[in-house]
């Protein structure tokens, strides 16, 4: 194929993948109210940079958010100003935009690695990945730092697989810009993904000789640039506290624990792995025998080294979260997209692959059923339509594969991700009322009278999004805060209190020689925490 040939074929593949992220990653996008906890809070950290003007201080309500670096919040900022900043959408946008460069840099790294059909295989398949659906729709970090890491991925790979050749001027820029990005977005992560990929090169070809082409000094330079300004910034306006609260506070803490209950056990991202990856787990599976095979190729060998290395390491780490082996999602893809010139799965690992795809399939089309029912008891006829037509792609899918239908079984995934992003996202979550409380809290407290100038006051359910809903004067409190609020407040203010919390409240409003009347309640199920809520709306009852 001629050079320009080629081109045009590069250009078509970008715009087919574009059309594909867009028809995965819309739907739910703009109609999935603010999913607690991450999402509101960075959203609403980052709305508090429009309305301060201090693009500096990182702030959720009066107290500092010093757990992760700048560059997320003036991204959602910036997006929010340009569009509308009132809308959770707009804050989701950078993780939109993350999320399709970090799918066309997948396709790039692999059509240098293994050639422009497997390139477009890895991209489609990191797309359609169910981990990556989730993070393109959630305004934190996670989606545009996996695209800061790939650009620093894709000048590696360039530099490994180019004899002799240092890295040109742009090629530096672009390697060690993408780093500074990577740390000014969530801190040293990029550190551990790109210098485990190359540690492993060094030790694996017993060479370490072409890391020089990388033009460190240079490029350090570069990286300090874009990190040192607004982390001297900070570290002056906190007085320090940036450092301890980021590094030792949070990094530390889930390197040597488990915080906010988030560990498990070594073998858990195996599972996240196979779950994140659907529906194309059967082809990853199978394609490892195939990858350790052919583990001298240099290609093969730079994926190996990206992904093996960096997952033993999360799976050492005691806290564990299914977005942290994100980066490592598009090695495992790529390898996967080379592996459909092998054979068809068979023997051994193709059984056992097929089997695990087939149950990842009918699980997530039964929970596309089971949560209407199970949270709301209905039977949701969209959901049950959507559910079953996804695990037909899936199925057939899964039967050409197994034939050797290779490019056949690709399209069949990739329409069964389409029907699944489209059902889950669409049909099912935002069509679940019991799941969003801040919103239907927000109605309720505008159905009753308002009471300008004394924003409510709740007790019981103190979530990120009331924040971001009903915004930055919004009180969290506990029981006696509210029953403070009330009592020291104009006749016409509101508190919310969880059932659990009402007692409480209640007595102390009685120590102060009043009680509250009920204006109206709701009930609910709290993501974050698992269970159900019942809140309740008061005013103080007229004095005796």
């Amino acid at each position: 194929m001629s050079p320009a040939a080629l081109g045009h074929a590069r250009g078509r593949d970008q715009a087919l993948l574009l059309l594909f992220c867009l028809a995965l990653f819309l739907p739910g996008f703009f109609t999935l109210p603010p999913i607690d906890r991450d999402e509101p809070r960075f959203a609403q950290a980052s709305r508090q940079l429009l309305e301060s003007g201090d693009w500096v201080d990182i702030r959720f309500q009066a107290a500092p958010r010093y757990k992760k670096p700048i560059a997320i919040y003036w991204l959602q900022a910036t997006t929010a100003a340009l569009t509308d900043r009132g809308a959770i959408w707009a804050y989701r946008l950078p993780s939109l935009i993350g999320a399709v460069a970090a799918v066309l840099l997948t396709a790039a790294i692999g059509g240098r690695l293994f050639g422009r059909p497997a390139g477009l295989a890895g991209g489609v398949m990191l797309a359609a990945s169910l981990l990556l659906a989730v993070e393109a729709r959630l305004a934190t970090t996670d989606a545009a730092l996996l695209a800061a890491i790939l650009l620093v991925q894709a000048m590696l790979a360039r530099a490994y697989l180019t004899a002799e050749r240092t890295l040109s001027g742009w090629e530096t820029v672009l390697l060690w810009g993408g780093l500074g990005l990577a740390l000014l977005l969530k801190g040293p992560v990029v550190l551990l993904i790109a210098g485990g990929t190359a540690a492993a090169l060094a030790i694996a070809d017993r060479d370490a000789g072409w890391l020089a082409r990388l033009r460190p000094l240079a490029g350090v330079g570069i990286a300090l640039l874009i990190v040192a300004p607004w982390l001297v910034l900070i570290e002056r306006t906190s007085g320090g506290a940036f450092l301890a609260q980021s590094a030792g506070g949070d990094l530390f803490a889930k390197l040597v624990g488990a915080p906010e209950s988030h560990g498990a056990p070594p073998g858990y991202y195996l599972v996240a792995f196979a779950v994140g990856l659907a529906p194309f787990t059967p082809v990853a599976i199978a394609a490892v025998p195939w990858a350790w095979r052919q583990r001298r190729q240099k290609a093969v060998r730079f994926c190996l080294a990206w992904l093996l290395p960096n997952w033993l390491v999360f799976e050492l780490v005691p806290t564990k979260l299914p977005h942290y082996v994100l980066p490592l999602l598009p090695a495992l893809a790529l390898l996967a997209s080379a592996a459909l010139a092998a054979p068809p799965p068979s023997g051994r690992w193709g059984g056992p692959a097929l089997a695990i795809g087939i149950a990842i399939a009918l699980g997530l089309a039964a929970a596309a059923v089971a949560l209407p029912w199970r949270l709301e008891g209905r039977l949701d006829a969209a959901a049950l339509a959507g559910a079953t037509a996804a695990l037909a792609a899936a199925l057939a899918g899964y039967r050409t594969l197994w034939r050797g239908r290779n490019a056949t079984a690709l399209a069949a995934l990739a329409a069964a991700a389409l029907l699944q992003s489209l059902t889950v996202f669409e049909l099912v979550l935002p069509r679940l009322p019991s799941l969003w409380i801040a919103p239907r809290l927000a109605q309720l407290l505008a159905a009753e009278p308002g009471c300008p100038g004394a924003a409510p006051a709740i007790a019981g359910f103190g979530e990120p999004s009331l924040v971001f809903i009903l915004g930055t004067a919004t009180r969290l409190v506990d029981a006696d805060g509210a029953a403070a609020a009330l009592l020291a407040g104009p006749a016409c203010s509101r508190a919310v209190v969880a059932r659990e919390a009402a007692a409480e409240f209640q007595a102390a409003l009685a120590r102060g020689g009043r009680r509250a009347d009920r204006l109206a309640g709701l009930a609910g199920f709290n993501i974050s925490k698992g269970r159900t809520v019942s809140l309740t709306l008061y005013r103080l009852a007229p004095s005796p």
